[in-house]
């Protein structure tokens, strides 16, 4: 397509009015991005100070737009009507490719179900000890009770699950803004005033780059929402996409930036190293030391809730990949087990697991640091920047310089496991 057609295009594009439909796709993936990584995210991004975060602030934005929008246009690139990423990915580079997203996707999913089983277990724990004063349960009992019952409500009503936890993630999203805004009171200046020498702010922006990719990380809509809109707006797909995905992340660096300071300038370097050894999510560290009886409630109620909601969506994307992966790979003809029983064996799988892990009490920022962050930014950054380059259905694109920043912070991204693995 050439320059005229691209003219063209723009044109006919500018008569595509907004609609409630695109506020909703909208509210959709913002909900789909804010979840319990960014309960997280404080920890970590604010150990080094109030500017490397300034910093992160003013990248985070464009790669979360950029990178989402390349991965929209890859899945909108598909001849085939109603193609999804797995479809798209064959369709471009062959069954084998599409074997290894469905792969990547499943680690990239899997260690987040695991994350929240340790999630929850702290924050129920924490607030058990800390806010109720009741002794503390064995690890092991009470990882396992939290287990059980997230894993009931999937296996109970998935369809009744996904309404109710798409109803929730608004008000907590709401909730969570009011709280960043209560907290302006505390905000303490002194690290304003602190200026980290060269070395250790670009160490902390490279390592806490992951968990930002992690944090602002739509992807598992992406796949779904541009086939609807291709299905709905046909050629003018594209830039539709890039239209909703501009809205999207400029709302969530606004909210999850606000979060974040709000959170980062309430707590002391010292306190933010505290939270991270203890393994809690930042608003039950808060409940701990704030004082406020308003944050020492609502604080662990809105961490439980946000890791709940986030589970069930997370869960219901490995445990498909998982069942995917073992019915394509080692029995595609189901001559070996049936069906049921295959779910039956991945809930199991998942089950042993989570509470396995749970009970094990691993760092969840190192999980996210290690590992998800660096398998998202693999299927999120790096391998629609390459499908941009190799695919003619995408040539349209090339040669722009936002394709070199998503492929660089995308290496970056997956370069903080080296670091964190030898360094």
């Amino acid at each position: 397509m050439d320059s005229r057609d691209d003219a063209a295009v723009a044109a006919d594009t500018r008569t595509l009015h907004w609609t409630s439909h695109d506020t909703k796709w909208v509210l959709s993936l913002f909900g789909t991005a804010v979840g319990a990584g960014i309960l997280f995210l404080p920890i970590n991004a604010g150990a080094g100070g109030f500017w490397p975060l300034v910093i992160m602030t003013a990248l985070i934005g464009p790669m979360t737009y950029l990178s989402h929008r390349g991965l929209a246009r890859f899945v909108c690139s598909s001849s085939i009507p109603g193609s999804d990423i797995t479809q798209v990915v064959v369709e471009h580079f062959g069954p084998g490719a599409g074997k290894a997203i469905t792969l990547l996707y499943f680690l990239a999913i899997y260690p987040i179900v695991l994350i929240y089983g340790v999630g929850i277990t702290n924050t129920v724990d924490s607030f058990m000890v800390n806010q109720l004063g009741l002794p503390s349960v064995p690890r092991w009992i009470l990882s396992g009770v939290l287990v059980t019952v997230m894993m009931a409500v999937m296996i109970a009503g998935q369809e009744i699950m996904l309404r109710v936890t798409e109803f929730l993630v608004y008000p907590l999203a709401a909730i969570l803004a009011l709280l960043s805004l209560y907290l302006i009171p505390s905000w303490k200046f002194s690290g304003v005033m602190e200026l980290p020498s060269a070395g250790n702010m670009l160490t902390t922006i490279w390592l806490t780059i992951p968990v930002l990719v992690f944090s602002f990380n739509h992807s598992p809509a992406i796949s779904q929402f541009s086939v609807a809109l291709k299905r709905q707006y046909g050629v003018h797909a594209t830039e539709k996409a890039d239209d909703i995905l501009r809205r999207t992340a400029i709302m969530l660096l606004g909210f999850v930036m606000l979060f974040v300071f709000s959170c980062v300038l309430a707590l002391t370097p010292e306190q933010l190293a505290e939270a991270r050894a203890q393994n809690l999510p930042v608003l039950s560290y808060l409940a701990n030391v704030h004082g406020s009886p308003l944050i020492a409630y609502f604080g662990p109620i809105i961490a439980f809730l946000a890791i709940m909601s986030s589970f069930f969506g997370h869960y219901l994307g490995a445990a498909e990949g998982l069942h995917g992966i073992v019915r394509n790979q080692f029995d595609p003809d189901e001559k070996r087990f049936s069906d049921p029983t295959l779910i039956r064996g991945v809930t199991i799988f998942m089950f042993l697991t989570t509470w396995g892990v749970a009970v094990l009490n691993p760092s969840i920022l190192g999980i996210i640091e290690v590992l998800s962050g660096p398998v998202i930014a693999a299927i999120l950054y790096l391998m629609p920047m390459y499908a941009i380059r190799t695919v003619p259905a995408l040539a349209r694109f090339r040669g722009r310089p936002s394709n070199v920043f998503v492929t660089v912070m995308g290496l970056i991204a997956m370069s903080g496991i080296l670091y964190s693995i030898f360094g």
